[in-house]
């Protein structure tokens, strides 16, 4: 639903209990996850993050790594994904969870056979998250890559 899944989605929908996970699926109204309003959910969850993100003292007890390896365009809750399509591109790690997730996308999207990912990222509206999240005071959109294995 989110078009992709990163450091924000596991900290708002994975540390969820399962009435959190209605109640961000549904948009924040509790009612039925199928048939919220997509800009609601994504909104929801960037919330939901920065309610983590601000219980971990603003941020400054948690620390984020993105994992960017056999990347396929469906959820890790889907019993059956498709294949992936885009294979491995590194670790990211960051104290800011927008920045982490806007630079996995745009490796992800710079990769070969990203064009699915793509695709289903922009049909979900999935960069509203990255908005969002940003306008709430979550983290910032801007990064700056710092290779280690160099």
């Amino acid at each position: 639903m989110a078009g992709y899944g990163g450091a924000i989605k596991n900290i708002s929908i994975g540390l969820s209990s399962s009435e959190g996970k209605m109640r961000i699926h549904s948009g924040g109204t509790g009612g039925s996850m199928w048939s919220s309003n997509q800009y609601a959910f994504l909104e929801a969850m960037a919330e939901a993050g920065k309610s983590v993100s601000d219980y971990l003292g603003n941020g400054e007890r948690i620390i984020y790594i993105n994992i960017l390896n056999n990347i396929s365009i469906d959820c890790d809750c889907d019993g059956n994904p498709a294949e992936p399509d885009i294979h491995d591109i590194g670790i990211l790690a960051s104290t800011d969870p927008v920045a982490i997730d806007q630079a996995s996308i745009d490796l992800c999207f710079a990769a070969e056979g990203s064009e699915s990912l793509q695709q289903r990222v922009e049909r979900q509206n999935g960069l509203h998250t990255l908005e969002h999240a940003e306008e709430i005071g979550l983290g910032s959109r801007y990064y700056s890559l710092v290779k280690i294995d160099e």
